[in-house]
């Protein structure tokens, strides 16, 4: 996978970071432990707006109303506005959208299931898959028998699933089911999981459907229909001739040796068949081990559901804003010069680097654009500086100030 924007560290852990860079001037630690505070309530507060305008937006298409509750949005509730929202949230939390090609590969490769997975698409005007964090670990996986296999699996950290569910004489007219499921026709669903295999993708979608794969299929159907054909026409058939005729004729000898090799052929047609339902058990078993990565999927996987997945988005988006933000203006404030965006970009992905050992593609354009909105970034001919921390405080409460003017004259 290539370096995301993403920041995999917490944002306490960073502001510690930080601060120990200020260790010798203890008065500037305790500035910049307050700008902390005061930017990441600043950013709460934005947070609370979106908050707000995706709940009102969404209401009308939430499968968790009920059908009065919708109705008192009719009117209220915009999709456009709602999608670009959500779609400003997932930006904002360094979330980035799951391509087809990446989806495909997926319903053809399986780490942990070994299961193809059939979906009806039809079911959906639409449908999207968004992730953010990834990271490899050793898994133990079934292979033959009791034999298991070290791999490595890739896993996404987190995925969000959008499903807009397609109107009601559409799914009749393409014969869709919906199943068990609890949704109403043109609903949108959201989903966050949490450390989704990338080749398992398909197995969050809620209406896949266990089916046997070409290779499950051969190896039930050709043994069983080939060898039971080759069975019946080689050893029973001509066993019950023989019988018959022996039994007309009276030639024991020939009854005996008849009753041999029927005997014979019909073990060997049991041997067959207790090879087929071995193969179709193990398919069997794929499908208890899905329904079991299912269950662990809805229960210890799932962070949040349709609007409750706000908060876990918001929350990410929140935090990933501040963290850029506060590194962004530490590194400015601590350089002698004024630096370029190149410049900055690579200071601080240079540090994470060699201070945590990671590897990352800082947004820097975002951060220093959030710095310039706020007002304590400077661009001057492509470089970049910010105010004194001093000053830092004084205009982001002025910011606060006027968060609200009603005491304005």
């Amino acid at each position: 996978m290539t370096r995301e924007h993403y920041i995999p560290f917490n944002k306490e852990f960073l502001l510690e970071q930080q601060i120990a860079a200020f260790a010798e001037d203890q008065q500037k630690a305790a500035d910049f432990k307050k700008f902390f505070d005061i930017i990441e309530h600043y950013y709460h507060y934005e947070s609370f707006n979106l908050n707000r305008n995706l709940k009102q937006h969404y209401a009308l298409y939430d499968p968790d109303l009920s059908e009065k509750e919708r109705e008192g949005f009719i009117g209220k509730s915009d999709f456009g506005v709602f999608k670009k929202t959500l779609l400003k949230v997932l930006e904002r939390g360094n979330y980035y959208r799951i391509n087809e090609e990446i989806l495909k590969e997926a319903f053809q490769e399986s780490d942990l299931i070994g299961l193809n997975l059939a979906i009806d698409f039809n079911a959906f005007k639409d449908y999207e898959l968004y992730a953010r964090g990834h990271h490899k670990a050793k898994e133990k996986v079934k292979k033959y028998f009791f034999w298991k296999k070290e791999v490595e699996i890739e896993y996404y950290d987190r995925v969000l699933i959008y499903l807009n569910y397609s109107d009601a004489d559409y799914l009749t007219a393409k014969k869709v089911k919906l199943g068990k499921m609890p949704i109403d026709p043109g609903s949108i669903a959201l989903k966050i999981f949490k450390r989704v295999p990338k080749n398992d993708l398909e197995t969050i979608f809620p209406n896949a459907i266990p089916k046997m794969s070409l290779k499950d299929k051969m190896l039930l159907w050709v043994p069983g229909v080939f060898g039971g054909i080759s069975l019946l026409s080689a050893k029973v058939i001509p066993a019950l001739i023989n019988m018959y005729d022996a039994y007309q004729t009276g030639e024991t000898i020939d009854l005996l040796n008849s009753k041999t090799s029927l005997n014979q052929g019909l073990i060997a047609l049991g041997i067959l068949a207790a090879y087929c339902f071995r193969q179709y058990n193990n398919f069997i078993n794929k499908k208890i081990r899905y329904s079991k990565t299912l269950s662990d999927s809805l229960y210890f996987k799932n962070v949040g559901n349709n609007s409750g997945a706000f908060y876990s988005l918001l929350n990410s988006s929140e935090e990933e804003a501040l963290k850029e933000t506060i590194l962004a203006y530490a590194f400015l404030n601590r350089s002698q010069t004024p630096l370029t965006a190149e410049e900055l970009d690579s200071q601080i992905e240079s540090w994470f680097y060699s201070h945590l050992k990671t590897e990352l593609d800082f947004d820097v354009n975002d951060a220093l654009l959030k710095l310039k909105s706020i007002g304590i970034g400077i661009e001057t001919n492509g470089k970049w500086e910010v105010i004194p921390l001093k000053e830092a405080l004084i205009k982001i409460d002025e910011l606060w100030d006027n968060v609200f003017e009603y005491n304005q004259k």
